[in-house]
């Protein structure tokens, strides 16, 4: 039998099992189901008495030895099932199954001494076991030490397929291990110690012990990396060697001009650095795809226009894209508030521009006119044209599909240079593959004058210390945000909603003037509403998440979010980012209910132990996982990992990283790796390259 054998052919599987296998879980031949890895692990060498069954100290699983005392099939058709009684000695247990009682009563012989195994439930002081598994004493011998709990569907239970019937299969095609040749090169199994994969394959599913399981393990999470970074870096190397970009090699009078009479602070050293990457990688001749991370405030919006104006300088445009109208307005009016006194003609273009208005975009665009873009999805419509766009630059990437993106590129003879700008820090395990293949550079510092914002976390029962704080800002001139995790009231749940919030704040701050912004207001009156609060003719904006992003107000000094347990950290970090935009200190209260779970409170607490963006996305993605970091893109990544975890196989990230870049400069083509290239070319067949479009 060979890794390519269709899995009918294994004995008891058959052709109906072997579709069922492939539907549900994806393995079609003997190779795929010897890399259908155990989910966990069990260990079958100890026996439990059922005396000794005791609240929560009990594992998963356990073990009991001794005979069924009596047996029952109450209900009729698929609503029957099996009750038996499990003795010991020492006690009894109750046991159901509720697929095929009658067959499962037929199999067992009331003189025979069992081995059962299952996850005890206690109810009313009586333990419980739904569908052990039954062995008869010499079996269950056999069975003794670890073993592996394997992935099911419910489809596959319903049709009697149990994680023991698998792990049967599995023992059938071991063997075939040995035949299975090596996917690593020699240099990196030896020089990184790693088990070899036949040993590796008969470890996972058959481990003799921890520590054998614990390097079987370790091998397939690198393997899985390695050609992961591998298809990253081949992809971003065949790019950086195909596309040939715009080589901007001056520094011109816009950028000199600008820099002398317009920049609005001393640009920090994190910035001055950032823009000295971006130069270099703009004068290589090689299109440039580079991310830039910064958290909120940092200045991420100012080093984007210093190198629009380089891009300007060297006779070709720039587009700026925003996933929002909000975000692309405020960015207009940013940038043209910058730089409008240098004779840099700017423009927006969003689906609400009027017809008239954007025939005039569309002709000084065509005609070279118009030196920057900036606007929604609206500029990469078909009819936007340019005449040399030269430099793009992304905000919020993630927030838009690949496929929009790439429209961009079909507008200029020659690759833009692209720069790719996100406020979520994004943690560097993360960006070594979600974004493997871009360039990183990250702003880490805040401009001079800015101070950190106060993150409090407050309860329902303290809400009226937090009004007062309310009010002393206030009376001293500044603004305030106060957000809702819902527009309407929901009976069915007891979270604040903005309908009531409104009132309510009116009412309170009776002396002040409310202003209130949700997603499903129109556009139109959203801006009113949002420009009220912009110029300060409304001193409190309450609002649910769609002030996330896009709205820059330096003199608001208070952000107050209800509900602050129903946000994941990503978001209450983009919150908080709204305030501390000017000199004055800034606070953050985060509301909420006092009965709230440990993981909740950890959560709240990592937001008010640090404002630094980097250290609140680690922290949110060790709680909650990656996520679908790359938008679109259905699973986040071009292949599933089924070992390795991006969560916490950072280090094994870096390591497999390292070697796949050690083998690339040694043999770009992996012409002299054929096992390596073989196994690549299988694990990626039919994947898109969207390096060619970051």
């Amino acid at each position: 039998m060979a890794p390519d054998t269709d899995i009918k052919f294994v004995k008891g599987i058959g052709p109906a099992r072997a579709l069922l296998l492939r539907d549900e879980l994806g393995i079609k031949t003997v190779g795929d189901l010897l890399r259908h890895y155990p989910s966990h692990y069990v260990d079958r060498s100890a026996i439990y008495r059922i005396s000794d069954l005791r609240g929560s100290d009990l594992p998963a699983a356990v073990q009991l030895r001794g005979r069924f005392i009596s047996m029952s099939v109450q209900g009729e058709g698929r609503k029957s099932r099996l009750v038996a009684i499990f003795s010991d000695g020492t006690g009894t247990i109750e046991t159901v199954w509720f697929q095929r009682p009658r067959q499962v009563a037929r199999a067992l012989n009331p003189d025979v001494t069992y081995v059962i195994f299952g996850k005890p439930v206690e109810f009313n002081r009586h333990w419980s076991i739904a569908h052990p598994e039954v062995d008869t004493e010499s079996a269950a011998t056999d069975r003794k030490g670890l073993r592996g709990v394997y992935p099911l569907t419910e489809k596959l239970r319903s049709r009697g397929i149990s994680s023991r019937l698998i792990a049967a299969w599995i023992d059938e095609i071991l063997p075939i291990t040995a035949s299975i040749p090596e996917v690593l090169p020699h240099e990196i199994t030896a020089g990184l110690s790693l088990m070899p994969l036949d040993q590796t394959l008969r470890a996972i599913h058959r481990p003799a012990n921890m520590l054998e399981l614990d390097k079987a393990r370790y091998r397939l999470k690198f393997e899985e990396l390695f050609f992961l970074e591998l298809n990253i870096l081949r992809y971003s190397r065949s790019r950086n060697k195909a596309l040939r970009g715009h080589i901007f090699g001056k520094i011109g009078q816009y950028f000199h001009d600008f820099y002398s009479q317009c920049l609005p602070f001393e640009l920090t050293g994190a910035q001055k650095r950032v823009i000295k990457e971006i130069r270099a990688d703009m004068a290589t001749g090689r299109q440039m795809n580079r991310l830039l991370q910064g958290d909120v405030g940092s200045g991420k919006t100012l080093v984007a226009l210093l190198c629009m104006l380089i891009a300007i300088d060297n006779g070709t445009q720039a587009c700026l894209m925003a996933p929002t109208e909000i975000l692309a307005t405020q960015h207009f009016q940013t940038i043209s508030g910058l730089a409008a006194a240098i004779g840099v003609n700017i423009r927006l273009l969003t689906g609400s521009t009027p017809a008239r208005e954007r025939g005039e975009i569309h002709a000084g665009l065509l005609d070279g006119t118009i030196h920057i873009l900036i606007g929604t999805h609206a500029v990469i419509e078909d009819t936007v044209r340019f005449a040399n766009l030269g430099f793009v630059v992304i905000d919020e990437q993630h927030r838009f599909g690949v496929a929009q993106r790439a429209k961009l590129w079909n507008k200029a003879a020659i690759a833009p240079h692209v720069l790719v700008m996100t406020a979520t820090p994004i943690p560097r395990t993360l960006a070594m593959t979600v974004y493997g293949d871009l360039d990183v550079s990250i702003i880490d510092e805040l401009p001079p004058g800015r101070k950190p914002v106060l993150t409090l976390l407050r309860y329902d029962s303290q809400r009226q210390s937090v009004y007062d704080g309310i009010h002393r800002q206030l009376l001293q001139g500044r603004q305030v945000y106060i957000v809702y995790p819902l527009i309407d009231e929901n009976e069915k749940s007891d979270l604040h909603s903005l309908e009531q919030g409104y009132e309510f704040i009116s009412h309170l701050f009776k002396d002040f003037k409310v202003a209130y912004v949700h997603g499903r207001m129109k556009p139109a009156e959203k801006d009113r509403q949002m420009t009220r609060f912009a110029s300060g003719d409304a001193h409190i904006l309450v609002a649910t998440t769609v002030i996330e992003v896009g709205v820059n107000v330096p003199n608001a000094s208070v952000m107050v979010i209800e509900n602050a347990e129903r946000f994941g950290l990503s978001q209450l970090h983009q919150l908080r980012g709204r305030v501390g935009r000017g000199a004055d200190q800034s606070y953050c209260i985060l509301m909420s209910k006092e009965s709230i779970g440990k993981d909740t409170r950890r959560r709240l607490e990592v937001m008010t132990s640090t404002t630094d963006g980097f250290i609140v996305s680690e922290a949110d993605l060790k709680l909650r996982g990656p996520g679908d970091i790359e938008g679109t893109m259905q699973s986040g990544l071009p292949i599933e990992l089924k070992m390795a975890s991006l969560v916490t196989d950072g280090p094994v990230i870096e390591s497999a990283r390292a070697a796949a870049i050690g083998l690339l400069d040694s043999d770009p083509s992996l012409g002299s790796h054929p096992a390596v290239r073989a196994r690549w070319a299988e694990l990626f067949a039919g994947t898109q390259d969207w390096a060619r479009i970051s």
